[in-house]
């Protein structure tokens, strides 16, 4: 009897369902690599589009279709055929698994988990506390399970990485038995980010994790600021939501929470309304009309006082992070910037760590005007704290983790085995 075996599936499909679009990669893990990468946007409407970029030889650019996409469905459908025209169809025994982000996992889910309907159950129940994201994470993964019910389907959630913040550091300072009932709490965002930019900072240090004390910056038209102690999680800037915490492209960050109720009193502002308000008409973009921030120095060095103000206010708030951290850590060995502003907007780390030379930081302006899409530092060798620049790849991370739980080197559990989630009674 031959005992020879197919190839052994070492891909995996990583999606990031939204309301309106679907961002996807296509990995390989057997050597971390891309073969395609892709964006289906503003589905449901006329103008709807699908790039797909394939990165294996031979397989041509980028291709752009437009033409209505109805719902997610027929989004992951044209997904499917974007990658069988390049020979790397869903149908492909070398797909190991498909990787989705969830941005929501409340205090159950620790650690990522194989999707089944028990799982699917706790994400919807979820969704009061993520309305613009949990629903939409959940579509994706229904219609993914359709078209492949037979393959291992994991999700990877946002809030993870900062499951082990202290209870004191979790809790809201309000009634307790209120809290716990509607699970009201601090959870944190971008936790797959501040996870991978940590690890990717002790190797740059050349230092092992576990004796490192880092400020992790994720600096995007969202933003989140992390205390990660050893690799820990032990302080995380967004909160209940991801309104919380810093000055952010389109939300507030923080703000008093009367402000809510002064807006209902005065201006009879109702919850939706105030809603929009402070996550899509705040931050930035409520200051000077912009939530880009190249156009945002751009206008600043042409002399406008409302960019001025709008990059003030958020190198401000950023700043006061960086130094409560620094407080809540005792002892600060890196901080470190990611994502697109933090990645790219240089005149956002020098503002952000001027001043601070007490507290060890510094940067050097030459290394920091430096361009580049590797890990570096942008301090001075004689600074007590390092200051970093290191690229996130949040997808590679959901991929790793993904392929780590149920890849061919490992046996996906039973469905349901590896969720610390019971059915609903």
């Amino acid at each position: 009897m031959s005992t020879e075996q197919g190839p052994r599936p070492h891909r995996v499909l990583v999606l990031n369902s939204g309301s309106s679009s679907v961002k996807y990669q296509l990995l390989d893990m057997a050597d971390s690599s891309r073969l395609a990468v892709g964006l289906v946007e503003r589905i449901g409407e006329e103008t709807s589009r699908i790039v797909h970029t394939p990165l294996t030889e031979g397989t041509g650019g980028e291709r752009e279709v437009t033409g209505r996409v109805t719902d997610h469905q027929a989004a992951l459908e044209a997904v499917a055929a974007e990658l069988a025209e390049d020979g790397l169809g869903l149908d492909s025994p070398e797909l190991a698994a498909i990787g989705h982000r969830v941005v929501h996992g409340g205090r159950l889910f620790t650690r990522p988990t194989v999707i089944d309907d028990a799982v699917l159950a706790e994400i919807e129940r979820l969704a009061p506390v993520a309305p613009l994201h949990n629903p939409a994470n959940l579509m994706g993964i229904r219609t993914a399970r359709r078209m492949r019910p037979d393959l291992p389907q994991v999700a990877v959630f946002d809030t993870t990485f900062h499951t082990t913040m202290p209870e004191y550091a979790a809790r809201y300072p309000i009634e307790r038995e209120t809290a716990d009932a509607h699970r009201v709490r601090r959870y944190g965002f971008h936790g797959t980010s501040h996870g991978y930019v940590s690890r990717k900072t002790a190797e740059l240090l050349d230092r092992p994790l576990a004796e490192l004390n880092l400020i992790t910056l994720h600096l995007g038209n969202g933003a989140s600021a992390a205390a990660v102690r050893g690799g820990i999680c032990v302080d995380t800037s967004m909160g209940l939501t991801p309104l919380e915490g810093l000055m952010m492209g389109t939300r507030s960050g923080d703000v008093d929470p009367a402000v809510v109720f002064h807006l209902k009193r005065v201006a009879g502002m109702e919850t939706d309304e105030t809603d929009a308000l402070l996550n899509k008409r705040s931050g930035l973009v409520g200051i000077c009309g912009d939530n880009d921030m190249r156009e945002i120095t751009r206008r600043m060095d042409e002399g406008d006082e409302d960019a001025r103000l709008a990059f003030d206010m958020y190198v401000h708030r950023l700043k006061k992070y960086i130094g409560a951290y620094a407080a809540v850590l005792g002892r600060v060995d890196a901080v470190v910037f990611t994502a697109g502003v933090g990645e790219n907007a240089a005149a956002v780390r020098q503002a952000a760590v001027d001043g601070l030379e007490g507290f060890g930081m510094a940067v050097d302006r030459e290394l920091n005007a430096v361009r580049s899409g590797v890990p570096r530092l942008i301090s001075p060798g004689s600074s007590r704290v390092a200051v970093a620049v290191v690229p996130t790849d949040e997808e590679l991370e959901i991929a790793e983790q993904t392929y780590a739980l149920v890849g061919p080197d490992t046996r996906p559990a039973p469905e349901g085995a590896d969720s610390p989630v019971t059915p609903p009674g």
